[in-house]
């Protein structure tokens, strides 16, 4: 049961989304804004630590939030002289509220949680394949840089709340790129 925080879910049906306080380029779904302050980063980085069997997917994540101009924020592993803002993880659950959800961020007190779902994400699954994982890692991944759902009817956007919208490379658009400098510079 979640008791306090921000929930983001990528489901193959509906998400939840989290709302959000600083403006950016593209406008969120059900009025809500991309923020610095419902994101994972803290002085200009993520810190992250692994407990997810999707090391692909992960690294896959990192990469394409880090390129062709996304530089401002940072993705260092944890070590002894950080604190970790981020940690990956997996379930394995179909259950509600789990029931059709890929992945989900976790904004939290402390160190927030990236979540993939091995149910769906696992080898032999519908969404199991490395494109499918790619995609969903750098869709949360995108909820913990802080933005929120973006309209598939007003824009082409990684951060679409559903699969079938999204560029099947796994990639931030044009359009993401724009956002990031919005909010990050």
């Amino acid at each position: 049961m979640l008791l306090m925080g921000t929930l983001l879910a990528l489901s193959v049906v509906t998400v939840p989304s989290a709302s959000a306080h600083a403006a950016a380029a593209a406008q969120c779904m059900n009025g809500q804004r991309d923020s610095r302050g419902r994101s994972s980063v803290d002085s200009g980085e993520i810190a992250w630590e692994d407990e997810s069997v999707f090391d692909d997917a992960r690294a896959h994540a990192h990469r394409v939030w880090s390129r062709r101009g996304l530089d401002r924020v940072k993705f260092p592993a944890d070590d002894a002289g950080r604190i970790a803002d981020l940690e990956w993880s997996d379930v394995s659950r179909t259950r509600p509220p789990w029931k059709g959800v890929l992945g989900r961020w976790k904004g939290m007190r402390g160190t927030d949680l990236l979540l993939l779902n091995k149910a769906y994400l696992g080898a032999g699954k519908r969404y199991g394949d490395r494109a499918s994982r790619r995609m969903i890692a750098a869709h949360e991944l995108g909820h913990a840089l802080g933005f929120c759902h973006k309209n598939p009817a007003r824009y082409r956007s990684l951060m679409a709340p559903h699969t079938f919208d999204m560029p099947s490379n796994g990639a931030p658009t044009a359009r993401d790129r724009k956002n990031y400098r919005a909010l990050w510079g």
